[in-house]
């Protein structure tokens, strides 16, 4: 009973709530006609797309700065090298990974200013990087309109220059992660092995980078900046590289989704990502000072799960659309959740 009870203080009634209710789903989908097997396929793929943009959150919550609401600058950064890759027209695994070595200047670049701005701002970097990200969407909005993009099925047909909201990466890099290795048991099911390895290999190195000499001492920068000044750490320095970390995983993040969702979203697009990312995160049981690979998964999939699961099911019951409120409910309340329950903590 008292590990129970331990259990559940350290994991969350709303985290545990939430899981329920997506197992429930799972159990009920069949009943109203929504079919398990597609449905699951559709986790894990959302699960892949989403996977690594959450698991740009941690280098910053480790080193002190807070949940990375300027995730946009790294999404940005990762547009960039795939609108590049797909001007030079690569394609296959050398478009993919084209996309994410182009993407890498941009992504250290926009990770350094980023984090000299925040070491500027200590204290009220979450409420700063809201800003700098939103502002710096508005900014790319103009350029790429203006950037001296020519591929013909990048840029608008009328005018043969700007480009498109909306651009497709079929015949590029398509599914270049999710079809690597896949396997099909029967119409609807579908595992997303390459995708999946990916995520893991990401994660991977992201746990034994924190377990090194500079992982280690970015935690404690994080923990307690007193005492890891007193040990020689450059606070300010550890801070700056989590930063850009954060920053590059964003722009791999984005490149990974854009494969998977087949195409490349621009102008105000990355803005409404931040957001899914930061929940995630606190649903996995993160806090604005803390965070783990385990926080990463366990939020991904119950987040990405839920808002796959609950709109079948509804709209199966109820012939509406919920996935909006949903997104809304666990986006927006999570993330409040755990803010107020951190600063009653710190009171």
């Amino acid at each position: 009973m008292r590990n129970l009870k331990t259990f559940i203080q350290d994991f969350g009634w709303p985290r545990i709530i939430i899981f329920l209710f997506l197992i429930a789903l799972f159990v009920f989908a069949p009943a109203v006609g929504v079919r398990l097997d597609a449905s699951v396929s559709d986790v894990l793929n959302r699960f892949g797309q989403y996977a690594i943009l959450v698991l740009a959150m941690v280098p910053m919550i480790q080193s002190g700065c807070g949940l990375n609401f300027g995730l946009a600058l790294g999404i940005i950064a990762g547009l960039l090298g795939s609108t590049i890759s797909l001007q030079l027209e690569l394609r296959g695994f050398a478009g993919f990974f084209g996309a994410i070595a182009l993407a890498a200047p941009f992504s250290l670049l926009l990770g350094w200013l980023y984090g000299k701005l925040l070491n500027k701002v200590k204290g009220e970097e979450m409420t700063i990087a809201m800003y700098v990200g939103f502002s710096f969407v508005m900014l790319m909005c103009i350029m790429w309109l203006v950037l001296p993009f020519n591929n013909p099925t990048m840029v608008w047909g009328f005018a043969g220059k700007g480009l498109r909201t909306t651009i497709t990466v079929e015949g590029y890099w398509l599914h270049i992660l999710n079809d690597f290795l896949a396997i099909k048991i029967g119409r609807f099911f579908i595992f997303p092995t390459g995708l999946l390895l990916f995520v893991g290999f990401c994660a991977f190195c992201m746990w034994v980078f924190l377990r090194s000499r500079t992982g280690t001492a970015m935690t404690a920068v994080g923990s307690n900046p007193d005492f890891a000044r007193a040990s020689g750490v450059s606070v300010d320095n550890m801070r700056t590289v989590s930063v850009i970390i954060s920053t590059f995983l964003g722009a791999v993040g984005i490149i990974v989704y854009q494969q998977s969702f087949g195409f490349i979203q621009l102008y105000t697009a990355p803005s409404p990502m931040v957001f899914p990312a930061v929940a995630a995160i606190l649903i996995g049981g993160a806090n604005i000072n803390k965070a783990s690979m385990v926080n990463v998964l366990v939020g991904t999939f119950l987040f990405q799960g839920l808002l796959t699961m609950t709109p079948s099911v509804i709209n199966s019951v109820l012939q509406t659309d919920m996935s909006e409120v949903i997104r809304m409910i666990v986006s927006n309340g999570m993330i409040l959740y755990a803010l107020t329950r951190k600063m009653k903590v710190a009171k």
